[in-house]
């Protein structure tokens, strides 16, 4: 999967399915500015993490893909399992990328606060791609050794048969 940018599922979503991901993603920005007033910038910035939107948006993924499945006949639930759990692989390979912005923000903001925006986004950049690089090269190998397993199980009754034939 190359990714890409299309505004076509734009159209599946309905009015109060992009009303609820900006309620939610407020309530957790507002509830992080709560808890970081109380307790502090850094417990705060941990709670900056939570994938808010992404919740909302898994549960919307796999509604959308079991409601196009239904009207094309089929059941739906296997494909929006797989659809979110697809979108969850890709948040965690983001969350690589985030940590790697945090660090080189954090070590580049005491030398030059301009320059640490620029060099932490540089560092999200290049580890989440590198991490979706190695993530599709690890699915491309894996796929690759279950069509071989598959072929070698199908040729093994032809192997066993040619054994007992030379007896």
């Amino acid at each position: 999967m190359t990714p890409s940018l299309s505004f076509a599922s734009l159209k599946d979503s309905r009015w109060h399915e992009y009303v609820m991901r900006f309620v939610l993603g407020g309530l957790v920005t507002a509830l992080t500015g709560v808890i970081s007033n109380h307790l502090g910038p850094a417990i705060g910035g941990l709670f900056l993490a939570l994938p808010a939107i992404f919740c909302a948006s898994a549960t919307l993924i796999e509604k959308h893909e079991i409601r196009r499945k239904r009207e094309a006949g089929l059941d739906g639930r296997r494909r929006g399992r797989q659809a979110a759990a697809l979108d969850a692989a890709g948040a965690a390979l983001g969350s690589l990328g985030m940590l790697a912005f945090a660090v080189c923000f954090a070590i580049v903001v005491q030398k030059h606060a301009a320059l640490a925006f620029a060099a932490a986004f540089i560092a999200w950049a290049a580890v989440s791609l590198m991490a979706w690089w190695a993530w599709r090269r690890m699915r491309a190998g894996q796929r690759q050794s279950r069509v071989s397993q598959r072929r070698a199980k199908a040729r093994a009754p032809h192997r066993a048969q040619a054994v007992r034939s030379d007896r």
